[in-house]
């Protein structure tokens, strides 16, 4: 029978419609398309973007060949950097400068090679990235959140092959991120503990809906899932900020990534997705009761009218199911590090 199920943290219903029951095998086989021709974020063409901020290199100068990891601003930004910030109200309504800043993050100099395809000590060195260029950004008071995100594949929004990570730096905070927000603190409130870290306990108890767990890490398909295959992967260890991982669990986390990327890979054919990391914002004081997490979904169904008009989503694929087969798939040696 179908349920509906509410999200813990922000309330929001999802119908699981099990009626459906969709398996791997019964969703399309849509492989992220291949763009061919020019690529700017392959080595020898760094004078194709714009100059970089920050890189990996071993070997080189600036801007050139030798890099393992490179960090330029987006050439066709969402927000600038540039400029004072400036808010006003136009009538009835409130208009802010499209002041922040948009980073791509270029995972690897090669372009043929997924993230997933990486090597854990490359992911680690890209997750790295990440936090550097949080630890920057956050200097900036005029920001108030960070968001990092991945799209992979042409059915995930990306529009180049090169596997690449964006990052955008805004001066107001999320309204996703402030429901969030309000859920971990109310929660708090009421029971003086973090709701994340009791989803942690009370998967950990449950059982059914872990995907792996590590040292420092749970990865679970949550409970009230939007998606097939939606996939969370908790730190065990409270934190409300990403930048603040150390180098143990980020290599954790590293081959955390890279055996559910492979997992996916393995069980829906390589399907394009997007992943998502919610940290708690910055330049706004201590938000404590925040845990952050990844979310990653693969693109596997379409939103159409009913989510738009209603809020709510259906997922076909019930998570226990989704974690079971994905628990149980063993990678192969070709797959494994």
């Amino acid at each position: 029978m179908p349920e509906l199920r509410k999200d813990p943290v922000v309330g929001r219903w999802v119908i699981i419609a099990s009626e459906r029951g969709k398996r791997p095998m019964d969703f399309p086989h849509r492989s992220p398309v291949l763009h061919g021709g020019f690529c700017p974020f392959c080595p020898g063409n760094e004078d194709k973007t714009p100059p970089e901020i920050f890189a990996v290199r071993p070997q080189g100068q600036r801007d050139a060949p030798g890099w393992q990891v490179r960090v330029v601003p987006n050439k066709f930004p969402a927000l600038i950097i540039e400029g004072e910030l400036k808010r006003r109200g136009v009538g009835l309504y409130d208009v802010v400068d499209g002041i922040g800043a948009h980073e791509v993050i270029i995972d690897s100099p090669e372009h043929t090679r997924s993230f997933a395809d990486m090597s854990v000590a490359h992911i680690a060195t890209v997750l790295e990235a990440y936090q550097v260029r949080q630890l920057d950004l956050a200097q900036d008071y005029r920001f108030r959140y960070i968001l990092v995100f991945k799209n992979h594949g042409e059915d995930a929004g990306a529009s180049l092959e090169h596997s690449h990570t964006q990052l955008i730096a805004t001066p107001i905070i999320p309204k996703r991120v402030v429901e969030e927000l309000e859920g971990t603190r109310r929660h708090y409130e009421i029971k003086e503990r973090c709701i994340f870290c009791d989803i942690i306990d009370q998967e950990r108890f449950d059982g059914r809906r872990i995907i792996l767990e590590t040292e420092h890490f749970l990865v679970i398909s949550p409970f009230a899932a939007r998606f097939p295959f939606e996939t969370w992967i908790l730190p065990r260890r409270h934190e409300p900020h990403f930048h603040h991982v150390g180098e143990i669990a980020r290599l954790d986390l590293a081959g955390v990534l890279s055996t559910v990327l492979r997992k996916l890979n393995l069980a829906l054919d390589q399907p394009a997705y997007n992943y998502v990391l919610h940290t708690a914002p910055i330049n706004t004081g201590a938000d404590w009761h925040f845990h952050w997490h990844l979310e990653l979904m693969p693109k596997l169904t379409k939103v159409a009218g009913f989510e738009w008009g209603s809020g709510f989503y259906i997922n076909p694929t019930p998570p226990e199911d989704a974690a079971d087969y994905l628990r149980r798939l063993e990678l192969g040696p070709r797959d494994a590090d």
